[in-house]
């Protein structure tokens, strides 16, 4: 390798794009190929990166395997960065083996990260933390353990965890600080800025307030009867009982919650839950049907008692009762978390990481768009999504993944 392809190589792993460029723009080798295609990448030009790497990738002959490999590790970082999360994962972990199989540790680890980085935004947060633990933190260089925590701070977050995540993004801004390179030391203080940020609402007898995340966490552990309205379940300190299919009784049981420790009137809850103005006996009949299966539902936390003028909820063991919702509570708060990070989001990214179908997810982009809450960019195969003024509160827990109980 010669002298200049090292120079830029050095470059680019200080975060010196442009001088990378300078050293390497006007050669056509696969080596120069490569690290311009990275400088591109580093510049924000995602699509002229991607067709040089692939360039670079073609050219490197079939005895670099690990010149190959390492093309497809900035390949699929590409992807990640670009939310491409239908790209060949099974390339990527081919990359790493090929990568660790040679002796390449460091970008080994790097497409692990990768793969670690792509199963947290889809909310599979086992595998990821599984991976995780493979890897040593301390053995890295500075940016990699920097990667490596700002991930393990991701778990911890989307767990619940955050004495865990504020030690490792603790971790992660030190290293971060010790490779000296800006952009991803502005990458790891953003990301911690979500510990500042209210999480929730607490609604608890007729009153209001936000929380920050430690402070839900501290709720979760108390013995109180907890509706979280973030991911439609009634927990109770480990225990969860999932309402997310059952729209009508996840309903129903908040506006109990709301106005516990007094009852809920009959008119409200039928305007709540079913939007009946005037109701007539077909709703009444209605609402005592499905709120004797709320009852079976939730009978090992709570009772709910018939009233004069409506129902009351009468938790077990004189347990205090709050409803936990959405800083704000909004249509389709779940896809609006997801752009909380600034990147720009395809609908069908969209799908996989919400577990849900693209048309969906198209249904809720038209109706944000026409809010004026989300706009497109680009057309066709090419058209991303993303909010023109970002959220100054936290979204972890409307983002994919299990909380504690669920």
């Amino acid at each position: 390798m010669d002298s200049m392809i090292i120079a830029a190589a050095r470059a680019l792993a200080g975060g010196d794009a442009l001088g990378a460029l300078d050293r390497v723009a006007l050669r056509d080798d696969a080596p120069a190929l490569a690290l311009r295609g990275i400088a591109m990448a580093q510049l924000g030009d995602l699509d002229r990166a991607k067709a040089l790497l692939k360039s670079a990738a073609r050219a490197f002959g079939p005895r670099e395997a690990v010149a190959r490999a390492r093309c497809i590790v900035a390949e699929a970082e590409i992807a990640l960065v670009s939310r491409d999360l239908v790209w060949p994962v099974k390339a990527l972990a081919a990359a790493g083996a090929t990568l660790e199989a040679h002796g390449d540790r460091l970008n080994a680890a790097h497409a692990e990260t990768l793969a670690i980085r792509r199963l947290l935004l889809i909310g599979r947060l086992d595998e990821a933390a599984a991976l995780l633990a493979k890897r040593d933190a301390a053995a890295l260089p500075p940016p990699l353990r920097a990667t490596h925590e700002l991930a393990a701070a991701g778990i911890a977050l989307r767990r619940l965890r955050v004495g865990v995540a504020r030690e490792a993004f603790s971790r992660a801004i030190e290293a971060a600080r010790q490779a000296g390179i800006p952009a991803l030391i502005r990458e790891v203080e953003d990301a911690a800025a979500v510990l500042r940020q209210p999480a929730a609402r607490l609604i608890a007898r007729g009153e209001a307030r936000p929380l920050l995340p430690d402070a839900v966490e501290a709720l979760f552990a108390t013995r109180a009867l907890v509706v979280d309205a973030c991911r439609h379940v009634v927990r109770c300190g480990e225990t969860a009982i999932p309402l997310a299919t059952r729209p009508i009784l996840f309903s129903l049981l908040r506006t109990l919650a709301e106005a516990f420790p007094g009852d809920a009137s009959r008119e409200a809850l039928l305007l709540r839950t079913f939007r009946a103005r005037h109701a007539d006996e077909s709703h009444r009949a209605r609402l005592r049907v499905e709120m004797g299966r709320l009852r079976a539902e939730i009978a090992p936390f709570a009772d709910i008692a018939a009233t004069p003028t409506g129902f009351r909820l009468t938790p077990r063991e004189n347990r205090d009762v709050a409803v936990l919702a959405p800083p704000r509570d909004e249509p389709h708060a779940d896809v609006l978390a997801l752009f909380a990070d600034g990147e720009a989001w395809s609908s069908s990214a969209l799908a996989i990481a919400l577990g849900t179908s693209a048309r969906t997810v198209q249904r809720a982009l038209e109706e944000l768009a026409a809010a004026g809450k989300v706009e497109p960019v680009g057309r066709g195969r090419a058209q991303r999504w993303l909010t023109p003024t970002p959220g100054a509160f936290s979204t972890l827990l409307l983002l994919p993944g299990p909380l504690p109980g669920s």
